[in-house]
């Protein structure tokens, strides 16, 4: 499997990603996840929606906490034709219990804990720690990835507006 170097710090150290990442332009691969009522979702499931991908490394931690209830809060805005996955490491039921603790009901979170399957297809897994890399992604309704924003630091919040501009403009 590809290493990636030199593109993320988990608290100020280098960092390593597995896999060889995806392009905006591409369309966007198929992965498996796992919802919090233990049923798989594939990507495909939301296909002719555009989807705006929230990536994070765990739930219970601050700034993916943060980044889950903007998102959460910024669903309304969107309409009925955008759909937010949150994707973490996290357990399912972890999940469910942090989204029920944290009223988070227009996201929805899935784990990539079973088959890693997201995380070899968009290459976000950090080798150091076996997480997922903060990251936004946005995928039109026709499949294909339009905007794409890896988060330097770990520990840091992403841009939202630009991803939220480009969820907008892809409807």
């Amino acid at each position: 499997m590809a290493e990636r170097t030199g593109i993320i710090t988990l608290k100020g150290n280098p960092g390593t990603l597995l896999g060889d990442g995806v392009t905006v332009g591409q369309p966007a691969p198929d992965f498996t996840v796992v919802a919090t009522d233990m049923s798989e979702k594939k990507l495909s499931d939301y296909q002719g929606k555009t989807v705006l991908l929230s990536v994070v490394p765990s739930l219970d931690t601050g700034t993916c906490d943060a980044q889950t209830r903007r998102f959460n809060k910024e669903a309304a805005d969107l309409g009925d034709d955008v759909v937010i996955l949150t994707i973490s490491m996290d357990l399912p039921p972890a999940i469910k219990r942090w989204c029920g603790a944290a009223g988070v009901d227009q996201v929805e979170a899935l784990s990539d804990y079973k088959h890693w399957s997201f995380a070899k297809a968009f290459g976000l897994r950090i080798k150091e720690n076996g997480l997922l890399m903060r990251a936004l992604y946005v995928i039109d309704k026709t499949g294909k990835i339009t905007y794409e924003q890896i988060v330097p630091e770990i520990v840091d919040e992403p841009d939202y507006a630009p991803a939220l501009a480009a969820a907008k403009s892809a409807q």
